[in-house]
C-alpha cells in the first residue's frame, strides 16, 4: 500500500519519542497496525490509506473475531486503529476518519486472581535462606509485595533505587513515570540482607552491573526469569492454583483497601492513570466480604 510503511513509521516515532510508550506498548502496537495494514492491502486490495473506509475496519474486525481473537485482543485493535487515524489526520496523510463511532466490544469483567495472607505467607518462607539466590527471590518477592510495582519495574531496579535508611523505593513505570513508595520493615530487612549477604556473591566481575537483582551469571533477572522462579517458590508454597507475574501487584491493592487504605493513595503507589483502573480492587473486596458473610453468618 503506498506510502503505508512510511506512515506507520512515523507514527511508531511518534508514539516512541512524543508519546514515551513502554517498548512492551509499542511492540502491541506495532504488531496490530502491521496485521492492519497487510488485511488492508492483500485482502480488502487498497492500494492507499484514503481509500480507506469504515466498512474496510469492520471487516477486519469480524476477520479477527473469526480467528478467535478475543474481546480483549479485538479491543486492543480497535484503541491501535483509531489512533493510528487520528494520527494520520493530523499529519495531514489523510482528510477522514473511517474510526468514529466504531464501538469497543463488551468485555466481562474478570476479577484479579489474589493471594490470602496465609499464602503470602507460605510464598515469603519458601525461597532457601542459606543460598544467594534464595536470599534473592526472598527480597524480589518481599519487595513485590510490599510495593506493588509491576514485575518490569522490578527487574529495572538498580541498587541506588531502594533507600534502605529512609525506607522507600524509587521506580519509574509507564512512560518513564517516577514514583516513590514507602516500604516495610520485613521488605527493608529482606532487601538489607540480599545486598549484604548475597548479591556479591552471585555478581561477575566480568559483568558489573548496578542492577539490583542478578541471575547466576551476573546480569539483570529477566521477566521470565522471574516467571520461572515464582512458579517454583508456588509450587514449594504448596500454592495449586495458577500464578501470574501480577498477582503480588493485585494481592498488595486488594490487602491495603480490605484494610481501610484510601483508594487514591493506593492508585499513587500503583502508578494508575486513572483511579477507575484501581476501583476494581474495591470489587474484589466486596466479592470476599460476600465470601466470608456466606461462609460464616449462621443464617447466610
Amino acid at each position: 500500500m503506498k506510502y503505508a510503511k512510511d506512515a506507520l513509521d512515523d507514527y511508531l516515532h511518534f508514539l516512541r519519542v512524543e508519546r514515551q510508550l513502554a517498548s512492551n506498548t509499542l511492540t502491541s502496537y506495532e504488531r496490530d497496525l502491521k496485521s492492519y495494514l497487510q488485511y488492508l492491502k492483500e485482502v480488502e486490495q487498497l492500494d492507499s490509506l484514503r481509500k480507506v473506509e469504515r466498512v474496510h475496519i469492520l471487516n477486519h474486525l469480524r476477520h479477527l473475531k473469526e480467528t478467535t481473537k478475543t474481546p480483549r485482543t479485538v479491543a486492543r485493535h480497535i484503541s491501535s486503529i483509531r489512533s493510528f487515524h487520528q494520527f494520520l489526520i493530523r499529519e495531514r496523510v489523510v482528510d477522514n476518519d473511517p474510526t468514529v463511532h466504531l464501538e469497543m466490544p463488551q468485555m466481562e469483567k474478570k476479577l484479579p486472581n489474589i493471594l490470602s495472607i496465609e499464602e503470602v505467607d507460605a510464598l515469603m518462607q519458601a525461597p532457601a535462606e542459606n543460598k544467594a539466590n534464595g536470599l534473592r527471590d526472598r527480597a524480589m518477592l518481599e519487595l513485590l509485595y510490599a510495593s506493588g510495582m509491576r514485575v518490569s519495574e522490578c527487574i529495572n531496579l538498580n541498587i541506588e533505587d531502594v533507600n534502605l535508611t529512609m525506607g522507600f523505593v524509587k521506580c519509574y513505570g509507564k512512560g518513564g513515570k517516577e514514583r516513590i513508595i514507602p516500604l516495610g520493615k520485613t521488605a527493608l530487612a529482606a532487601c538489607r540482607t540480599y545486598l549484604e549477604n548475597a548479591r556479591a556473591e552471585l555478581a561477575k566481575p566480568e559483568t558489573k552491573t548496578d542492577s539490583l537483582f542478578i541471575n547466576q551469571r551476573g546480569k539483570r533477572l529477566t521477566r521470565q526469569g522471574f516467571w520461572k522462579l515464582l512458579k517454583q517458590h508456588a509450587q514449594k508454597a504448596g500454592i495449586q492454583r495458577e500464578l501470574t507475574p501480577h498477582t503480588l501487584r493485585h494481592s498488595f491493592a486488594t490487602h491495603l483497601i480490605e484494610n481501610g487504605a484510601d483508594l487514591r493513595a493506593v492508585q499513587e503507589m500503583l502508578g494508575h492513570a486513572d483511579i477507575s483502573t484501581t476501583q476494581i480492587y474495591t470489587h474484589v473486596s466486596k466479592t470476599r466480604l460476600k465470601d466470608v458473610y456466606s461462609q460464616f453468618h449462621p443464617r447466610a
